[in-house]
């Protein structure tokens, strides 16, 4: 199942991708990786791919950071403009990776890790200790700049990590699980620089086990499972796709209830309680209508509650498995939020 919007022009929807790819696949022996996925990034964007372990999510960043070669019958692939096939050192040139295991060598300091980046980066030598000092302010990590990296806690080798990616000012970064291991504080830490670097104007592939992450960063959201894309969205898009959503109206004065109880005949009552459950996807369009229908009889509800599915239970949905478009029962409790 895919949730899609419609598209610009070709021409203009091309110039404004970081990434494209037409049927990707990948096999290993009997084993298919990737079953001929597309995949459209838009530049400037967070696009998260999620799925279980061995879903194929980091042999799809392999493949578009040039490290392994697409599976033969893959189509045209495109980062940063440039064709994966035709020009791989001009991919290399527009692009950093941060792998799921640290760069960082422990044997030196922060500061060498990065000076030996510059190096890499054939940046002059100048050059390459301005860039340093920056990302070392940038990523908080000066007091920790001239002691060997492997006392930093786990949470400091990640931006370490990160700033490495960052010495030859790539557009696009390929992060692959950057908060796997991380303490609470330490990843919403990495969430506050992967906003700032796309509050920059660069592209970030995120791949993540944890769905909150996703939630926060992605703009678009897709699901591998069993090589493919099971959906691909925004998180709200995705989330409409679990059933279960709905708006709860409480009252406490027993005839307004049964006044809201004529005016929105669909609505499951609750005698007991007062209360109304009206099916919904949770979007604006149709609270509006809700709230609309009740203004023109001039009730009030005491308490509305918006009760949506959230990017657990999409995954469950996606991943089982059940027939496709099949949820799990005991996953389909939807998440509450009061307002």
């Amino acid at each position: 199942m895919t949730v899609t919007r419609a598209s610009a022009p070709r021409a203009a929807h091309a110039a404004t991708q970081a990434i494209t790819a037409t049927g990707l696949r990948k096999s290993y022996g009997d084993k298919t990786v990737l079953d001929g996925i597309d995949l459209t990034v838009p530049a400037g964007t967070v696009f998260a791919l999620l799925g279980p372990n061995g879903a194929g999510k980091t042999t799809a960043v392999k493949i578009l950071s040039t490290l392994i070669s697409p599976g033969a019958g893959s189509g045209e692939i495109r980062v940063g403009g440039h064709d994966l096939a035709a020009d791989p050192q001009k991919v290399r040139a527009a692009i950093g990776v941060t792998g799921q295991f640290s760069a960082v060598d422990g044997l030196i300091t922060g500061e060498e890790n990065m000076l030996l980046m510059a190096d890499l980066h054939h940046l002059p030598k100048r050059e390459g200790r301005r860039v340093t000092a920056e990302l070392l302010e940038r990523f908080d990590l000066v007091d920790a700049a001239k002691k060997p990296a492997a006392g930093y806690s786990g949470g400091m080798k990640r931006r370490l990590d990160i700033a490495m990616t960052l010495v030859g000012g790539p557009r696009i970064i390929f992060l692959d699980e950057p908060t796997t291991g991380l303490d609470p504080r330490s990843r919403h830490t990495m969430w506050g620089i992967i906003r700032e670097l796309v509050a920059d104007g660069v592209t970030v592939f995120l791949t993540t086990q944890y769905l909150e992450e996703a939630d926060e960063l992605a703009d678009r959201i897709a699901v591998l499972n069993d090589g493919k894309i099971a959906a691909e969205g925004s998180a709200e898009e995705l989330k409409r796709i679990v059933p279960g959503g709905h708006v709860k109206l409480r009252f406490t004065a027993p005839d307004a209830y049964r006044s809201a109880a004529s005016a929105l005949h669909e609505a499951a009552r609750d005698d007991d309680a007062l209360a109304l459950r009206i099916p919904s996807d949770g979007s604006q369009r149709e609270l509006r209508s809700i709230l609309d229908r009740l203004d023109s009889t001039g009730i009030e509800a005491d308490e509305l509650t918006v009760h949506t599915p959230d990017l657990d239970h999409v995954f469950f949905a996606l991943t089982t498995s059940a027939a496709p478009g099949s949820v799990p029962a005991q996953h389909n409790q939807p998440k509450e939020n009061a307002r």
